[in-house]
């Protein structure tokens, strides 16, 4: 498991000051990010010199209790299935300080070559993180 921390920015809320749904999803691409850093030049050189993508084909979405403007979130965010060419991520949503769970996410993406795009096999470097971080008993 990877936790990646990041405060609630004012951009990130509704008019009711809680964050607003779809926020979560930009939230946890972040924490995706984070997540492939160890990846030579990072999630950036994966996308943008190996021209290797990872689209989204299905999320699932659990809101457990609200976050506001100010709020530090966590997201813990491990693997609980690998395919030779998908994987999913799960991402568990805490506020930082309580410890309460904010939001529960499963992410399910295909590895892919950009310029076609066509699925391909996991590349050894990624499939080595995912495995280091497969939540057994998931």
């Amino acid at each position: 498991m990877k936790v990646y921390r990041r405060h609630v920015r004012f951009e990130d809320v509704d008019a009711a000051g809680i964050v607003f749904f779809a926020r979560y999803l930009n939230m946890c691409h972040e924490a995706m990010e984070s997540f492939f850093s160890d990846v030579e030049g990072g999630y950036a050189a994966l996308v943008m010199e190996r021209k290797i993508g990872l689209p989204a084909v299905n999320v699932e979405v659990d809101y457990t209790a609200p976050l506001r403007y100010g709020d530090v979130v966590d997201i813990e965010t491990d693997i609980t299935h690998i395919g030779n060419s998908s994987c999913t991520l799960r991402y568990r949503c805490y506020r930082a300080e309580s410890r309460v769970q904010v939001a529960h996410i499963r992410h399910t993406c295909v590895v892919c070559e950009l310029a076609g795009p066509s699925k391909i096999p996991i590349p050894s470097d990624v499939l080595a993180i995912l495995k280091q971080h497969f939540a057994d008993g998931s």
